[in-house]
């Protein structure tokens, strides 16, 4: 299996954005979170979060993305649960998500995005200053970062067995852990 270091300098070989990369990085560190609190490996887990939408720059359409990242992973020999987890965070790819891991994926993608905006959007641009209770104002605003599903975030929770305002809150401290890396520590 790739090593977070060898999944990093894959996914920085093909994202040339920033902000994409920051996303993964985010993503990351929300499936570490999870793998942690549900028995995961929490390598294996960081991975998915690292690599998930690595081909997304160059294959943005339904068409290619993520599949380009699961060929490059099934050519390099990959656990196959890997590419599975992938799949899974794009419901049209047909693949279901069962695992604890390809639930987690699909609960952390957008929510991710959203965070990341709401901190974007604060004078500081700080996710430290962040709340639980910022995050579901912002929700109901449908205005805001209205490309986020609202109904993914909800049904990334409800995947989970987990209520909205604690999925928020793990998803905001795994966030807060890597603040300065995220480049949202103000």
């Amino acid at each position: 299996m790739l090593t977070r270091d060898e999944a990093f300098n894959l996914m920085c070989q093909w994202t040339a954005s920033d902000s994409l990369r920051k996303h993964m990085l985010a993503v990351e560190a929300a499936m570490r979170f999870y793998a942690r609190r549900l028995g995961g490996d929490e390598e294996k887990w960081a991975v998915v979060g690292l690599l998930h939408d690595m081909d997304y720059e160059k294959h943005p359409t339904k068409e290619e993305h993520p599949y380009q990242t699961v060929k490059l992973l099934r050519e390099l020999g990959q656990p196959e649960e890997i590419s599975r987890a992938i799949l899974a965070h794009a419901d049209y790819s047909g693949v279901k998500a069962e695992t604890p891991m390809e639930k987690s994926i699909l609960a952390v993608d957008e929510l991710c995005g959203f965070i990341t905006a709401v901190a974007l959007v604060r004078p500081s641009k700080s996710l430290l200053e962040v709340e639980v209770a910022s995050v579901k104002k912002k929700l109901k605003d449908k205005a805001f970062a209205r490309q986020v599903s609202r109904e993914d975030i909800q049904r990334g929770a409800e995947l989970l067995g987990l209520s909205l305002d604690e999925h928020l809150a793990n998803v905001l401290e795994a966030m807060k852990a890597r603040a300065a890396e995220l480049g949202l520590a103000g």
